[in-house]
């Protein structure tokens, strides 16, 4: 199989971005005396703010939020982890349903982890790992289209399967409903056969892959599909289903029919745990002297992959420049992350050595509010918490040679 390409332009940007900076001694306290820099005081009383009003809306239960620039941080927990069927407080270390950031914490790594070993090529149809992917349109849409959302396949997947193996079946029975490559359509479908393919490909079940080579590594040690009952008292409980609460089972209902471990959705992480995911993405793939890529992986991971001529603008996974993007007002174009439907997000951004994270169970007790422009004002309050004036105003963004033809 074809290595990884290690685009040139990808790699000179990891080099770039990343300059001088040695990784810090992380600690524990909000202004660590390694470092001059302090968070500006006034911004984040307008996060406590903006936060505590939108609880008092109801817009989520509440929250737990994580700043941090160049080894600096200031975390915090506010409202309740449970409202129903008996009111708890939230906690720093509380657990959530990551929803739909299992893409880029669980998939899109394993993936790449993949392709840098050269066992996967992202170039490569999708049907050279998962035979039965076949007609309809498929035989052309190639792991790279997966991974930028271009793939031309559905958001989802109705009705909704029943077992892993259904939901691949209908993944692999569906009909693109557009070229691949001529659109950006945000789905689900996409991811779930992702995690197919690591599994294929690895040998080993997904939950099992990322556990072993990604969450252990890391010490990301609350980092998991399938929680453990001793995990349960912490987990941010969702939904009802019936008569129960969805506390510990994922969210989302079509990884929960799929053994509740899937390549779009079903992982459970907290805040520390993210916080160690992000520094080792802003470190290009290391992390207390672990190793999990190789720095030109990680630039190309977040660099532009989606076809230059589409307005949206994607790395493998990861959101930069589009509708869902969470950037604000602030942080450089360029910049990435993802949200999650429950209430989830986590933004990083190299320029500045910078990162937030905001876990809600915004479902809980219901899923009927939205906090988008809650994550929208946080981004931009966050970044000026950090210090930072305003966006470079840089003229193109890191972008992969391959996709300025794709």
């Amino acid at each position: 199989m074809r290595p990884l390409n290690l685009f040139p332009l990808a790699l000179l940007a990891a080099f770039l971005w990343q300059g001088c900076r040695t990784t810090p001694d992380y600690k524990p306290v909000r202004h660590a005396p390694f470092s001059s820099f302090a968070f500006k005081e006034e911004k984040l009383a307008e996060i406590d703010s903006l936060i505590e009003s939108g609880i008092a809306e109801r817009r989520m239960p509440g929250a737990v939020l994580w700043i941090e620039r160049e080894g600096v941080f200031h975390r915090k927990a506010y409202g309740q982890r449970a409202l129903e069927p008996v009111a708890e407080p939230m906690t720093e270390d509380t657990i959530f349903d990551a929803a739909s950031l299992t893409k880029v914490v669980a998939t899109t790594p394993a993936i790449m982890l993949l392709a840098e070993r050269g066992q996967l090529d992202l170039e490569a149809p999708v049907q050279k790992y998962i035979e039965e992917f076949r007609r309809n349109g498929k035989d052309g849409i190639t792991v790279r289209h997966l991974l930028t959302h271009v793939s031309g396949l559905r958001s989802g997947l109705s009705p909704r399967p029943d077992g892993a193996r259904s939901a691949i079946a209908m993944a692999c029975a569906e009909t693109v409903t557009n070229a691949p490559g001529t659109r950006f359509l945000y789905s689900d479908i996409n991811f779930i056969l992702l995690g197919e393919i690591v599994q294929r490909v690895s040998g080993r079940p997904l939950e099992q892959f990322v556990a072993a080579e990604i969450f252990r590594p890391l010490k990301m040690n609350e980092t998991r599909y399938l929680p453990w009952a001793s995990d349960r008292p912490r987990i941010a409980p969702t939904e009802r289903e019936g008569t129960n609460w969805l506390r510990g089972v994922v969210h989302d209902p079509t990884a929960r029919r799929m053994e509740r471990v899937a390549g779009h959705a079903g992982l459970f992480t907290t805040a520390t745990d993210l916080a160690r995911f992000a520094r080792m993405m802003l470190n290009y793939g290391e992390l207390d002297g672990v190793r999990i890529f190789q720095p030109a992986t990680v630039a190309e991971m977040t660099a532009i992959q989606s076809p230059a001529m589409l307005e949206a603008k994607r790395g493998f996974g990861w959101d930069i420049d589009t509708g869902y993007s969470r950037r604000g007002t602030v942080f450089s174009l360029g910049s990435y992350g993802h949200t999650g439907f429950t209430g989830t997000a986590l933004w990083i951004d190299p320029f500045s050595n910078t990162f937030w994270i905001l876990l809600t169970n915004r479902v809980h007790p219901d899923a009927r509010s939205s906090i988008i422009t809650l994550q929208k004002a946080f981004s931009t309050l966050a970044a000026e918490a950090a210090g930072l004036r305003g966006s470079p105003g840089r003229d193109g963004l890191p972008m992969s040679s391959t996709a300025t033809t794709r």
